[in-house]
């Protein structure tokens, strides 16, 4: 589609869907099979092209959790065998033996565009100021392919672009460290989920290595950078975290309800104990500048409960992983009325549903189109992107996201509206050394559970007596 389609009526026009991830894709299985034409948008040259970037990396979810409903009956047309359903898949094999398929059906491989990056989405001939026919204009969905502008008119759009390529800085208050977005500094910059045993092993190997943050990111990262230890012996780890204390990341050990989570806590503390890492509590990160005898020198700066800066230190590494979070890529939605939240930067009705500071994974309820809905009719943004700056997202709450929007958009109000989403109430935020089968592979136990691929919550919570949402404390 381009500006030929000028004249055509929304309804005679595809949904657009920005993103061949798996919520992506599984957006476009349900429109599909609900008889609407569909139009993906990937911006990589492959589908899955985030989910490759931490392919080393196991998901935290069993198969059954990993797939779609919509994409499975496609899959199921071609002779597909379906994964065992409690195995862990890595990213890798999440793509390779489910994103690669699903986008090889006859319905969607003719439907993916790939190297077409979205630069903005907006209504034909209006900008966001004029109201007036506004629904009854079809949306305008930039694109750049291969250094040249293409349109493509859309009668609803579904974001499905994650945010991936937008990680949270290093710095405090939200905004990059001075010296961080400097590109003397890149080299040294290994990104939130770095191949410490693979691709990123030289830079690592034998080296200095800072990690920052408090998830089950900056976990996975620091103990697979304790592997790698036990054979290149002169490689120093220093974890950096802004909180006075490392409980919250080391779980509850033997006593947590999941143990598997409790097992990954419980090394994490023995390397700490060890002295294999260098524990470095209630800092932020100051400034980051090379260092004339080679490596970065990273400032770190004490803070108190106030937050008021207290100190310093400088600290000289070769690599820096920052493990702190992602954000949502809102500049391409300016053109558009958006409905969101001004902390989270969720739509608003969703937000105090997925607050870090009173839900998990497992306790964020299910919700579809009424509750991702925008002023903008026929917009929506859909799995992790949905999520704004909160970490807690599923791909099987993303599943029934865009369930729920398939049927919005055909019509049916009743299915739209009957949400349903079953999951262990704490299990799918567990983070663990799975357990393995008889022939060597991951798997998890049936009523345990997992989270997020590279999205992990950075805190787990249950809801308390108050309501859901911010206090404004």
């Amino acid at each position: 589609m381009s500006q030929s389609d000028s004249h055509s009526t929304p309804d005679q026009l595809p949904v657009v869907v920005i993103g061949a991830g798996p919520v992506g894709l599984a957006a476009a299985a349900h429109l599909l099979e609900r008889g609407l034409e569909t139009l993906v948008l990937e911006s990589g040259d492959r589908v899955g092209a985030a989910v490759r970037e931490w392919s080393h990396i196991r998901l935290f979810s069993p198969w059954r959790y990993n797939i779609d409903g919509a994409a499975r009956r496609l899959l199921e047309a071609t002779g597909w065998e379906e994964p065992r359903a409690t195995r862990l898949p890595s990213g890798g094999e999440l793509v390779a033996d489910y994103l690669e398929p699903l986008a090889a059906t006859p319905p969607l491989r003719d439907r993916i565009l790939p190297g077409a990056r979205v630069v903005a989405v907006s209504r034909v001939g209006l900008d966001k100021t004029h109201a007036k026919g506004r629904d009854d204009r079809p949306f305008l969905v930039r694109t750049v392919v291969d250094g040249r502008v293409v349109d493509h008119h859309a009668r609803a759009v579904v974001d499905a672009s994650g945010t991936w390529t937008r990680p949270n800085p290093l710095g405090l208050a939200g905004l990059p460290a001075p010296g961080e977005d400097s590109t003397d500094v890149a080299p040294f910059l290994l990104g939130a989920l770095p191949d410490v045993l693979g691709r990123d092993r030289d830079r690592v190997a034998g080296r200095r290595v800072l990690v920052v943050g408090a998830g089950h990111s900056a976990t996975n990262t620091l103990l697979n950078l304790v592997e790698l230890a036990r054979d290149e012996p002169d490689t120093r780890i220093t974890w950096a975290i802004r909180g006075a204390s490392p409980e919250r990341a080391f779980g509850g050990g033997d006593a947590d309800g999941l143990p598997a989570r409790g097992q990954l806590g419980s090394r994490l503390r023995r390397a700490v104990e060890a002295g294999t890492v260098e524990l470095v509590t209630s800092v932020t990160i100051g400034a980051l500048e090379p260092h004339d005898g080679g490596g970065v020198a990273v400032v770190l700066e004490a803070a108190t409960g106030a937050g008021e800066l207290n100190g310093s230190r400088q600290l000289l590494v070769d690599a820096v992983a920052g493990a702190t979070g992602f954000r949502p890529d809102l500049d391409m939605l300016r053109e558009l009325r958006l409905g969101l939240d001004p902390g989270l930067e969720a739509p608003s009705e969703l937000a105090p549903l997925i607050d870090p500071e009173f839900h998990s994974c497992g306790t964020v309820p299910a919700h579809g189109a009424d509750v991702l809905a925008h002023p903008e009719a026929g917009f929506f943004v859909v799995g992790m992107k949905s999520y704004g700056r909160a970490p807690t997202f599923l791909l099987a709450t993303g599943y029934e996201q865009v369930r729920s929007i398939g049927a919005h958009l055909a019509g049916d109000a009743e299915a739209a509206g009957n949400i349903e989403l079953n999951l262990p109430e704490t299990g799918v935020c567990s983070s663990a050394a799975p357990e393995v089968d008889d022939e060597g592979q991951p798997v998890i136990a049936a009523t345990g559970g997992g989270c997020c691929g590279p999205s992990e919550p950075q805190l787990i919570g249950i809801p308390t007596g108050l309501q859901h949402g911010r206090s404004g404390a």
